[in-house]
């Protein structure tokens, strides 16, 4: 006999915390296997403060969604972290699966923030920091 699965909410302030982070960029979960029933599927809630990023990391074999709810973000990859991409404030993005990259909050007054999803799971793998001179316009607050 098979249980019945239904919707669950997960209410502001209700997110768990208890996920993968990586340096400045906070996750929150409000939808994922940690304390809903879903299987395959992640959704949450990732920010920057002013002047923060990420630490170099990838996704593992995740492959993520991401959009700028709020803010200017800033996507490093490639050799030596030398290439980006700009978004902002309406601009959704891909992540295939094990792409190193860094994510910078571009402002050093206003709050970066994404809504990200994944499939299977929020994987974050952290990858050794560069230092912040490397990446070529960013600055802390």
């Amino acid at each position: 006999m098979s249980t019945k699965v239904m919707p669950v909410i997960t209410r502001k302030g209700q997110e768990d915390n208890q996920t993968g982070q990586s340096g400045g960029c906070v996750r929150i979960s409000g939808v994922g296997p940690q304390h809903t029933p879903a299987t395959k599927i992640w959704f949450g809630k990732v920010s920057n403060e002013p002047g923060y990023r990420s630490y170099p990391h990838h996704h593992g074999e995740a492959e993520t969604g991401g959009y700028v709810l709020k803010g200017k973000a800033r996507i490093y990859f490639g050799e030596n972290w030398q290439e980006y991409l700009d978004m902002e404030e309406g601009d959704f993005i891909f992540v295939p699966p094990h792409w190193p990259h860094i994510e910078v909050n571009m402002s050093t007054t206003e709050e970066l923030v994404w809504l990200t999803t994944r499939t299977p799971d929020n994987i974050v793998i952290n990858l050794p920091d560069v230092d912040d001179s490397v990446l070529v316009g960013f600055r802390r607050a």
